[in-house]
C-alpha cells in the first residue's frame, strides 16, 4: 500500500468579544498539530462600538492574510449575561464570520461545551483548565491569555472533530440523496 503525504491544514479559532477578540491559528498534517500563531485584538478603551468592529476585521483579516488557513472555527454563543452584552457580542461574532467568509475560507462554528470537551475533557472545564490544556497540547512554553487559549481551542476542536464530521456529513449526505433519488437520470419513452 503506498501511503501519500497529506497536505497540511491550517485552522484559525476565533474567539470573539467586543473588547478582546482571540485568535489562533494551528496546523494539522495527518495525526499531528502544531501551534502557529496566536493573539489577542484589543480595540482602545472607549472606543466607539463601529471603531471597536473595524479594529476586529482588520486584525483578522491581518491574520488571515499572513497564516492563510483554509477553516475559521468561531465559537457559536448562545446566551449572553444581559441582551445587550450579548448583541454587543453578536456583532463581534457577525464581523469575525464575515471576515471569514470574504477570504474564502470555510467556516465551522462549536459551542463552548463541545470545545471544552475535546480539550479539557469536560464541557464544564474552567477557563484556567482550557488555558493549561491548550499549552499542554501545542507544547507551548507559556500559556497564552485567556481568549487566545480559547481561540486555539475551537481551532484544536476542529482539528480533533473537523475530518470525522467531514466524513459523517458526506456520508449522510449520500444516504440522504439515495434515498431521495437525488443524482439520477430517469429517462422514459414517450408513447
Amino acid at each position: 500500500m503506498r501511503v501519500l503525504a497529506q497536505r497540511p491544514s491550517r485552522i484559525l479559532g476565533v474567539d470573539p468579544g467586543s473588547s478582546v477578540t482571540g485568535f489562533g491559528v494551528v496546523e494539522r498534517r495527518g495525526a499531528q498539530i502544531r501551534h502557529v500563531a496566536h493573539g489577542t485584538l484589543r480595540p482602545a478603551r472607549g472606543a466607539s462600538l463601529a471603531e471597536r468592529l473595524a479594529v476586529i476585521q482588520a486584525g483578522l483579516a491581518g491574520a488571515i492574510a499572513a497564516h492563510r488557513p483554509e477553516v475559521a472555527v468561531i465559537e457559536r454563543v448562545f446566551a449572553g449575561r444581559s441582551a445587550r452584552s450579548a448583541l454587543v457580542l453578536g456583532h463581534a461574532r457577525g464581523v469575525a464570520l464575515a471576515t471569514a467568509a470574504a477570504a474564502g475560507l470555510a467556516v465551522c462554528e462549536y459551542t463552548a461545551p463541545e470545545i471544552k470537551l475535546a480539550v479539557a475533557g469536560s464541557g464544564a472545564a474552567q477557563k484556567r483548565q482550557v488555558q493549561a490544556m491548550v499549552a499542554r497540547l501545542l507544547a507551548l512554553e507559556a500559556c497564552p491569555a485567556f481568549d487566545a487559549a480559547d481561540a486555539l481551542a475551537a481551532a484544536l476542536c476542529h482539528a480533533h472533530r473537523g475530518p470525522l464530521a467531514a466524513l459523517a456529513a458526506a456520508a449522510s449526505g449520500r444516504r440522504r440523496a439515495a434515498a431521495h433519488g437525488a443524482g439520477r437520470l430517469v429517462v422514459r419513452r414517450a408513447r
